[in-house]
């Protein structure tokens, strides 16, 4: 999770009479599988290894993508940020300038809205992993254009794949649409009231943190879609492919 790990699972110990808290890290869970399955003798945590090295090979490929326009205009390639070990995954839409010039994601207004309201769940950007759908930045930080979502949309995928998250959150109507092939007329607002599904994973969908900064009032929207998803992550809500469940509320 953190540098300071060990000190932090023992102040979450401390807390746990109190209140309980939510570890989102997979390696952190007591029971640990002695196989993968039954065809394989590695252990689960010779398999988190196995793919974290596949993910730091991935995004030394990402850095010299060339596969469209953007790659003429960027100057950082974004590709993600966080625990790679994580269980809940958070997908957002494109870097903007901030994000660009630093080279990680959600660290300009919008990242800050992010960690206000992470904040208020009690969690940490080092517990959760964050992408984007595209990795470069769209000039003007307008809409990613299908070509560049297509383009792009591979390497999300591998990550997925990679990272192995229970759950996925969509911050925003683009990177449900592209995720779920959905029309781009939809909006968030049909969208976050129900449990939806991809790739046999339960998956999220709330507003983006730009759209708080607007809007500021719909962070208690926010607040209690995560909620839900901590459900989801603790058992308190259950789930499992083909359901369509609909938010407690």
């Amino acid at each position: 999770m953190m540098d300071c790990k060990t000190g932090l699972q023992q102040y979450f110990r401390q807390l746990a009479e109190e209140e309980p808290i939510l570890i989102l890290d997979r390696k952190s869970t007591p029971e640990i599988p002695e196989t993968v399955n039954s065809n394989s003798e590695r252990s689960e945590e010779s398999v988190d290894d196995e793919n974290l090295h596949k993910l730091v090979k991935l995004e030394q490929e990402v850095s010299t993508c060339t596969l469209c326009e953007l790659s003429r205009t960027r100057h950082s390639v974004i590709f993600g940020v966080g625990n790679p070990h994580s269980r809940l995954l958070l997908i957002g839409e494109a870097p903007g300038a901030d994000e660009d010039a630093q080279g990680i994601p959600f660290v300009g207004r919008a990242g800050k809205m992010l960690d206000k309201v992470l904040k208020d769940l009690k969690l940490e950007r080092s517990e959760l992993y964050i992408a984007n759908i595209l990795k470069c930045r769209p000039p003007g930080n307008r809409d990613p254009l299908p070509s560049e979502a297509a383009a792009c949309l591979p390497y999300l995928l591998q990550q997925i794949e990679l990272i192995q998250p229970d759950v996925i959150v969509a911050l925003g109507k683009v990177a449900a649409v592209r995720l779920l092939k959905l029309s781009p007329n939809i909006s968030v607002k049909s969208l976050r009231d129900s449990i939806l599904e991809y790739r046999k994973r339960p998956f999220v969908v709330t507003y983006h943190p730009s759209y708080l900064l607007r809007y500021p009032g719909e962070k208690i929207s926010v607040l209690k879609d995560m909620q839900v998803v901590l459900k989801l992550l603790s058992g308190e809500i259950k789930w499992q492919p083909g359901d369509m469940t609909k938010f407690l509320k």
